[in-house]
């Protein structure tokens, strides 16, 4: 079939809108018809450079939610006209890492960046004039239809609003998860969350959710300064330097116990000036990406005699299957909201717009709506 999909052709690049052919579903995949679609940075690194991709060119989307319209021989859990949300990391169910319970590190991630299927036969489902077309995560979710493996989608009831259910599948989890599972917030904490933007945003709910004392944001942008503020933050300020000081004047001048890096285009200055700010023992949690040929100025001897920590956070260190339903489930009882972070909302031809407004500032979250 035919669909419009939105395409990097080339690194670095901007997306622009072309019509793919797309195969239908295989063995243990499904068509799904894509409703609302997330705009998350990651899909901008791929344009940028900043995330190499295997495979050029490359349908971004990676946050999404809509209807199965066709279900592949052995495509188990799943039938025409359900609702599903997409897991960006796939859940084999059977590698060393999904039977320990680190779902969100399974095998089948290594496929990601290719952009062909995860079985590793280099074959792809969409393509463009004669040529393959990755899949971002293989999903790609700014396309009107797409073809996905059936590990990478959930079931959602059918009273889950699009709009709020496709930003559940990589940023909230990623902000909630990195509060509350990798910087292991406990009540009483004082937790500062640096960058409040799409991630960061869920971060500080899941660190007031995880009943940290003092809910640092950080953040140059005022208005999302003031949004943190109505979402759990305690404080708001536009510079690590004076969240790092407000963490020690809540502390007896040790330092904040975790620091949550959500910056969209992470450097090693970011990271160093989080580990500057938290106490002996603390956390430094880097969710963020940026380019991949930098290092972290940092003392070896502080990280050693302090007993410091800095945790990389891969999907907030969830566990898909079990954590989307789980934010999803808080998200319809009130207890995390979603709706108030759709900033602005565009058709799958204003891709562009929507980046340059992230770009901007203007935006918590963007939103493709088809």
């Amino acid at each position: 079939m035919k669909t419009r999909a939105a395409v990097v052709l080339e690194a670095p690049g901007d997306y622009e809108v072309v019509t793919v052919d797309l195969d239908e579903p295989q063995a243990g995949e499904v068509l799904v018809r894509l409703v609302a679609a997330g705009l998350c940075h990651s899909d901008d690194h791929i344009a940028t450079g900043d995330l190499p991709v295997a495979t050029y060119p490359m349908c971004g989307g990676h946050e999404g939610a809509g209807v199965v319209e066709a279900v592949g021989p052995n495509a188990e859990g799943v039938k025409v006209g359900d609702h599903v949300v997409f897991s960006f990391l796939p859940v084999c169910g059977r590698c060393h890492w999904c039977a320990t319970g680190h779902q969100n590190l399974c095998d089948l991630g290594a496929h990601l960046l290719v952009g062909g299927r995860f079985d590793g036969s280099n074959t792809f489902r969409m393509s463009y004039e004669g040529r393959d077309v990755g899949q971002m995560s293989g999903t790609s979710t700014f396309s009107e239809y797409t073809t996905v493996d059936v590990r990478s989608v959930i079931v959602l009831d059918k009273d889950v609003p699009f709009e709020a259910a496709c930003l559940v599948g990589c940023g909230v989890v990623t902000g909630w998860g990195a509060a509350v599972n990798s910087a292991e917030t406990k009540p009483g904490d004082t937790v500062i969350v640096m960058g409040v933007g799409g991630i960061g945003i869920h971060a500080v709910q899941g660190a007031a959710q995880a009943g940290a004392g003092d809910v640092i944001a950080v953040d140059p942008v005022p208005f999302k300064r003031d949004m943190a503020l109505k979402l759990g933050a305690t404080e708001a300020f536009a510079t690590m330097e004076e969240a790092t000081d407000f963490a020690r004047s809540r502390t007896n001048g040790q330092g904040a116990h975790a620091a949550i890096v959500t910056v969209g285009v992470t450097t090693g200055e970011h990271v160093a000036s989080a580990f500057a700010s938290i106490c002996k023992t603390g956390i430094v949690v880097v969710t963020g990406i940026g380019p991949m040929n930098i290092g972290i100025p940092i003392v070896p001897a502080e990280l050693t005699l302090y007993q410091k920590r800095i945790q990389g956070s891969l999907f907030g260190a969830a566990n898909p299957t079990a954590d989307i339903p789980r934010v999803i489930r808080m998200y319809q009882e009130g207890a995390l909201k979603l709706d108030e972070l759709v900033t602005t909302r565009y058709s799958l031809d204003q891709i562009a717009q929507g980046y340059r407004d992230m770009h901007a500032g203007k935006n918590m979250r963007g939103v493709i709506v088809f």
